[in-house]
């Protein structure tokens, strides 16, 4: 197996309504999008969203009690700025900012909102863990 992850997805109970948020988010949709599935595009990481009951019975799951399926994602900015800047474009496009914006033990500081969906995503800032150009994380030596 290649070390590499190829998509992402999520499982959602309002695909029109996930679509919007991630898309104010920034995300882009891609044509190979139909009307059971979105994939969205992103700076060299693919985000898809389907049915959640489907994904759950596609991925072999036979109890789903609708919580938080231990998951978390994270998007690693510049700056603290910056942290709080994408906290309150997750508010603005309908997500909820579930721990503000604030320094870590690490040395750090970051912020975590759920979407529509409730699926959780940190924000963070970590001043060793530098970013490229086009803003993708990379891991430190």
């Amino acid at each position: 197996m290649r070390p590499v992850i190829s998509l992402v997805t999520l499982g959602t109970t309002d695909l029109p309504r996930a679509r919007a948020f991630y898309e104010a988010l920034g995300w882009r949709e891609s044509s190979q999008s139909t009307g059971e599935v979105a994939f969205l595009q992103g700076a060299g990481t693919h985000l898809g969203l389907w049915s959640r009951t489907e994904l759950a019975a596609d991925s072999e799951v036979t109890h789903d009690a609708g919580g938080w399926g231990g998951v978390t994602l994270a998007h690693n900015v510049g700056s603290p700025d910056d942290v709080d800047g994408v906290l309150a474009e997750a508010v603005a496009a309908g997500g909820a900012v579930l721990r503000a914006g604030a320094a870590t033990v690490w040395g750090g500081y970051n912020g975590v909102f759920a979407d529509p969906d409730g699926h959780r995503w940190e924000v963070a800032h970590n001043p060793a863990w530098p970013l490229d150009d086009a803003g993708r994380s990379l891991l430190p030596d």
